[in-house]
């Protein structure tokens, strides 16, 4: 019974492991795509600035 239960948790964790490699590969993916956008408004903050 317990090899059973150590499978169970070992294959939660390598779900729960999965998941947050697949959203951090869509915030990297989304940031990716916004890297201009992000570009420009941090520019216009820092000429504010100066």
């Amino acid at each position: 019974m317990i090899p059973f239960l150590s499978r169970e948790e070992g294959q939660g964790l390598i779900e729960y492991a999965l998941i947050i490699v697949l959203v951090a590969i869509v915030v990297i993916a989304i940031l990716l795509l916004l890297s201009d956008v992000i570009e420009d408004y941090l520019n216009q903050i820092l000429s504010f600035i100066r």
